[in-house]
């Protein structure tokens, strides 16, 4: 992170009110991933984990933003809001 120049922030231990975006991404993970598709085994599941949040960000289509997908989505207010 230090070498990206990301600052690392934490929030407070279970307060999920203070880390409400990290606690509700895993939150989806559960739910779409590792109960809402079928893995003939854990392995299998394990090696589908780094394709999914690509998935979810990029192709998958979302309802509220003009159908655009979550990561298309953040750039356009990203570029709009500078």
């Amino acid at each position: 992170m230090r070498w990206l120049g990301i600052r690392h922030i934490y929030t407070r231990p279970y307060t999920p009110r203070t880390n409400g975006k990290a606690e509700r991404f895993i939150q989806t993970l559960l739910r779409n991933w590792h109960y809402g598709l079928a893995h003939p085994t854990s392995t299998a599941r394990n090696a589908d984990l780094p394709r999914w949040p690509d998935w979810f960000n990029r192709p998958r289509p979302h309802s509220a933003p003009n159908g655009l997908s979550p990561l298309s989505a953040v750039n356009n207010l990203v570029r709009n809001h500078t």
